[in-house]
């Protein structure tokens, strides 16, 4: 294990890794370039995740009427104000950055890396959207001198609840993606959704042993939140007694009761995500993300708690 515990910093946390990693400040800039999803233009279904609308994680400089090197531009012209002299990580971010024919994806890649100052690339995706060719296009610019991290959108690793959001790809195909990327030596991001309809407490922590046994780099946590023009915003309509919508409190309890049970040597890229307030309809909590992470590492001190403390490798 690489992560050692100690009181101040109960889990292993992004920007202790960054600081070891990078020699300069590292910003990541959204990108939107256009791209759509299987689930969406009908190749595995229509309608999309039944939690997703896109407008709720993209930023106001992300626009796909731009070129990608407008928008990156923008961004870090937003991002130099606070800071001068930092290097910059292109993040495709919108739908499934991975979904067009490689000599596409590397053309629109090749783009965001052309920017002065850019260190890499962030490439969010879904697990069954992923080539070897690719996948050997970003170990040969890792090989250049660019740092490559692949986001795979995993959100449950309980099958049921994968077909009931229509996310349209099966947990066994986010453990094949997972490990083929591994054999590239390419770091490896994981999203989770804690929350999804029909999933007990003992469901959404057996999510942190599951993906433990995988090689995971990175893992966000995102709260469920029901986003307005959304089909589960509908479904909480109709069905209220299917959703666990968690106070600030027993989300924290959730929290550090799944990271207790996840290996120490994954790192922890954010506990909480945060939807526009005229597209929330619930949970409105009112905290930032670094307000949200000081009560998780407060509660963690006070419990004695620390990343891993449960964990139980396999043998």
């Amino acid at each position: 294990m690489n992560y050692k515990w100690n009181h101040d910093n109960p889990y292993n946390d992004l920007p202790t890794y960054i600081r070891t990693h990078f020699k300069d400040r590292i910003q990541k800039i959204s990108v939107n370039a256009g791209f759509t999803c299987p689930n969406r233009d009908g190749t595995k279904g229509t309608g999309g995740c039944t939690y997703c609308n896109n407008q709720s994680f993209n930023p106001e400089y992300c626009d796909n009427t731009s070129t990608i090197k407008a928008q990156l531009e923008r961004g870090i012209d937003f991002f130099r104000a606070k800071y001068e002299t930092q290097k910059y990580l292109a993040y495709f971010q919108s739908y499934t950055n991975t979904y067009q024919p490689l000599d596409q994806l590397v053309k629109k890649y090749n783009e965001a890396l052309s920017i002065k100052g850019m260190a890499g690339l962030v490439i969010g995706t879904r697990p069954d959207c992923m080539s070897i060719e690719l996948l050997e296009w970003f170990n040969q610019k890792q090989k250049e001198g660019y740092y490559i991290t692949i986001e795979y959108g995993v959100e449950s690793t309980n099958e049921t609840t994968l077909k009931r959001i229509n996310r349209g790809h099966t947990y066994a195909e986010s453990i094949e993606a997972i490990n083929l990327t591994h054999r590239y030596n390419i770091p490896i991001g994981v999203h989770l959704i804690l929350g999804l309809p029909g999933e007990s407490y003992e469901t959404i922590l057996k999510h942190a042993v599951e993906i433990s046994k995988l090689p995971v780099h990175t893992l966000k946590l995102h709260q469920l939140q029901l986003v307005r023009g959304t089909a589960m915003a509908d479904e909480f309509e109709a069905m209220p007694q299917d959703f666990k919508l968690f106070e600030v409190a027993e989300y924290i309890d959730l929290v550090i009761d799944f990271i207790e049970r996840l290996s120490p040597d994954i790192i922890i890229e954010r506990f909480v995500s945060q939807s526009p307030k005229q597209l929330l309809i619930a949970p409105a909590w009112g905290l930032k993300n670094f307000e949200f992470v000081r009560k998780v590492v407060s509660t963690m001190q006070k419990r004695g708690t620390y990343q891993g403390r449960l964990y139980q490798p396999e043998s």
